[in-house]
């Protein structure tokens, strides 16, 4: 019979993923299980659309090789499809001497990863990229550039179905029935059954994973937004391209920053602070037995003790625009409070553990027939092709 591989999530992951299996075995039948109306809904549809180097990700790990290989691959897949794409480069800023260190450490980071012309320049070169920044050296990061991963996700859905490859919207996956060779995943739309189980859930990641019954060490999904305000038509000429400042080491967030986005306009952010639902993209948004959750959770409680007054500044500047300005003006002072409109925002799925420690990298779970993707942070999107090679070989051993 033919094998049958079922994939719980319709982001760019689970679809990349998805691909990368029917490249590799034309005979298996693969099937991706959405929740949503439209693919690439959540994380992926709410991306910031930058294409990472792999610069600030620590040598030899899997973040980093993936992101390294991931790069070179979506570049490859998009000019082979026209999806359009901009390696306009990066600078990433130091506005305070104390800030130099971090800096050196970024740039040696990526010369580890094997990035070509990265280095630091002088405030003076800085300006001949971005005239209007404060800056006292920064570093110039030529591989960084722009796109639009919905378009990318929404490719990879067209060419697995071209292969006869399944996708199913609107199922949302209420449980899931197991044995040495079978899957059943039980969603409001009805079940199907195959002889392997991928889940690339996102947001429910650890959720979907007790589904599978396969046993997490102490690992929780913490939902944190990212909110944008986004330059006014009149004020985009103080950006040219993307302005990073250095991010703070003990944080896997990059800090407010500035980014032109590949269909026009200038976006500035994001904070982040935590969301009150998983899926919650605005400040208003509540999901009180979500919110219970995260909050009884040993690990964020470890985590809010810790970084108490961080977390506070991030929630003031999401209610607070003025703060939100004064975070910004660290990068350019002339951006003012009547220069900036609220833009959107997205939602990022961090895993934490026990002991209240974020997890950057990259967490694949698997057993004899099911596989679990339970963290996936950035550069997941650049790196789409390359962790849905890791993953799929992975499947592939087991099929």
């Amino acid at each position: 019979m033919k094998k049958e591989v079922l994939i719980i999530g319709g982001g760019i992951v689970g679809l990349a993923t998805a691909w990368r299996l029917m490249e590799a075995r034309p005979d298996l039948k693969v099937t991706v299980l959405e929740k949503e109306p439209e693919l690439a809904t959540h994380q992926t549809g709410h991306n910031s659309g930058v294409i990472h180097s792999g610069i600030y990700y620590r040598p030899g790990t899997l973040r980093a090789r993936n992101c390294m290989e991931g790069y070179g691959e979506l570049l490859r897949f998009c000019d082979e499809h026209a999806i359009p794409y901009d390696i306009c480069g990066k600078i990433i800023v130091a506005t305070r001497p104390e800030e130099l260190p971090h800096l050196d450490k970024i740039l040696d980071h990526g010369l580890q990863n094997g990035l070509k012309d990265i280095r630091r320049i002088s405030a003076a070169e800085t300006r001949e990229h971005e005239p209007h920044v404060n800056v006292v050296e920064s570093l110039w990061v030529p591989q960084a550039g722009i796109i639009n991963y919905r378009k990318v996700a929404n490719k990879y859905a067209e060419l697995i179905t071209a292969r006869g490859g399944v996708i199913r919207t609107g199922f949302k996956v209420t449980s899931i029935k197991r044995s040495d060779n079978e899957i059943t995943v039980i969603g409001e739309a009805g079940e199907v059954s195959g002889d392997l189980l991928i889940s690339c859930a996102g947001l429910y990641a650890d959720k979907v994973a007790k589904m599978t019954g396969q046993k997490i060490p102490g690992i929780q999904i913490l939902p944190f937004r990212g909110e944008y305000y986004e330059l006014k038509p009149e004020k985009q000429y103080l950006v040219n391209n993307l302005i990073y400042p250095v991010p703070n080491p003990e944080f896997p967030f990059l800090g407010v920053h500035y980014t032109r986005m590949i269909e026009g306009g200038i976006e500035a952010g994001p904070n982040a602070v935590l969301a009150f639902r998983r899926e919650g993209y605005s400040r208003w948004d509540l999901d009180l037995p979500e919110l219970l959750e995260t909050l009884s959770y040993p690990g964020f409680m470890r985590l809010a003790a810790k970084h108490w007054r961080y977390g506070w500044g991030e929630m003031y500047r999401s209610f607070s625009k003025s703060a939100f300005v004064k975070a910004l003006q660290h990068l350019i002072p002339e951006v003012g409070y009547d220069d900036l409109q609220r833009g959107g925002a997205g939602v990022r799925a961090m895993a934490c553990d026990l002991e209240g420690k974020l997890i950057d990298e990259f967490l694949i779970f698997e057993d004899h027939n099911i596989i679990n993707v339970c963290s996936a942070p950035s550069p997941a999107a650049t790196a789409s092709l390359a962790i849905g090679k890791t993953i799929a070989g992975k499947a592939l051993e087991r099929v």
